[in-house]
């Protein structure tokens, strides 16, 4: 254990260092269970998009319940996001991601048991186990791999963003060969269930992180009076509202701009595979000197590009528009980063990581209505897309703020 202004600050950083060989096979075991347990934090959002059409009509289910389950992700990641540091401190970091893995395997499996209320039940759950895994990887990140946080980080969004992948492309084939949409979305409780006993297995006998400490016993400072607070959460918020508008409306766009939905569902692929070199190049680079304001700034211009681009001639190159959107989305491994670097110790780090998620992902689930609505009353894609660059100008600004190096 190490001090820094009075307060208890876990360093595995060291205690590797002191215990050689061991604590070495011990880190990279740690550094698996990370991944792993990324893998599964967006299956059970994309899964069920990928065979919703087949759900609804085995169900008999209405297009407000499909809405309501594709809503209730997003709500879920900001409300049980903000319970995610209490969590920690009362039972220790390293548990709480296990009981975070627990209920969402929990929550995998009882939405496949029965009707259409069931299943949205289960999503709630399965979300819920998101949502606390989200806000507390970060922690694992800052308290585990404090040498390596931009290489961690670039890892772990990686496999987050491989993991949505994988949940929409692999899903409609597991259903075809196990039976129906149900053995499809059940298959990834299997997955979350292997994260969980390797989960198990490589924090046994480690330190728990941000538990049992003076600083952490009695819920410690508030981060709600912290301007660097809130502008980590204003960045972390608008880059969200960014990723789950073009995740929502991007392939609706480019059908009216005349591509093929072949073609466009190619394109918005496109957009999510472009995240996975960006996250793995640009978060070690990015976190190699004390600021990353320039990083964030340089990657916004990418999404303004390509946002502007489809507002003012959208069958004129809309592949162009795809890769710099996709390029300007992987700033999310920076906010990620962000999160980890602007706080010094590992309870500051729960703290903040529950506030720019929880708050973050209540402000990002409003954008793709505000879209939409936007596009009903003008008729029109202009007036949308005048929005989307307001808050892309407002993450630009929020995101050079975040990325100074100080801390909350």
């Amino acid at each position: 254990m190490a001090t820094d202004g009075g307060m208890f600050v876990h360093d595995d950083t060291r205690a590797d260092q002191q215990s050689g060989v061991p604590a070495l096979a011990g880190g990279a075991l740690l550094m698996v269970a990370v991944v792993l347990a990324a893998l599964n934090l967006r299956p059970s959002v994309t899964s069920a998009g990928a065979v919703l059409d087949e759900m609804r009509e085995t169900l008999g289910a209405s297009a407000t319940w499909a809405g309501a389950l594709t809503t209730m992700p997003g709500l879920c990641f900001a409300l049980a996001g903000l319970a995610a540091p209490y969590l920690a401190r009362r039972i220790g970091l390293n548990t709480a991601v296990a009981v975070a893995l627990g209920v969402l395997t929990v929550g995998l499996v009882l939405r496949v048991l029965n009707g259409p209320w069931v299943v949205l039940g289960g999503t709630l759950v399965a979300s819920a186990g998101i949502a606390l895994a989200n806000v507390l990887i970060p922690v694992v990140v800052k308290s585990s791999f404090a040498a390596r946080i931009g290489l961690m980080t670039g890892i772990y969004t990686a496999a987050l963003q491989a993991g949505g992948a994988l949940g929409s492309a692999v899903t409609p084939p597991l259903g075809d060969a196990f039976g129906g949409w149900r053995a499809g979305l059940g298959s990834w409780a299997v997955l979350a269930a292997l994260a969980l006993v390797l989960w198990f297995g490589a924090t046994r006998g480690r330190p728990d992180g941000v538990a049992n400490t003076p600083e952490t016993a009695g819920g410690g400072r508030s981060l709600l009076r912290s301007p660097l607070a809130w502008t980590v959460t204003l960045f972390f918020g608008s880059q969200a509202c960014f990723a789950y508008i073009m995740m929502g409306w991007l392939p609706q766009v480019l059908l009216d701009a005349g591509v093929s939905r072949t073609a466009a569902g190619l394109m918005v692929g496109l957009v999510s595979l472009l995240g996975l070199p960006t996250s793995l190049l640009v978060a070690p680079l990015a976190t190699r000197r004390g600021g990353q304001s320039w990083w964030v700034v340089g990657l916004g211009v990418f999404g303004i590009a390509g946002v502007s681009g489809l507002m003012l001639a959208p069958s004129a190159a809309p592949l162009l528009w795809s890769v710099l959107i996709g390029i300007g989305m992987s700033v999310f491994t920076l906010a990620i980063a962000t999160i980890a670097l602007r706080a010094r110790t590992s309870a500051d780090t729960a703290k903040l990581s529950g506030m720019a998620q929880g708050l973050g992902y209540l402000l990002a689930a409003l954008g793709p209505f505000l879209f939409g609505l936007l596009r009903d009353v003008t008729g029109g894609w202009t007036v949308p897309c005048a929005m989307l660059l307001c808050v892309l100008v407002g993450q630009l600004v929020f995101g050079y703020l975040a990325g100074r190096p100080r801390y909350v």
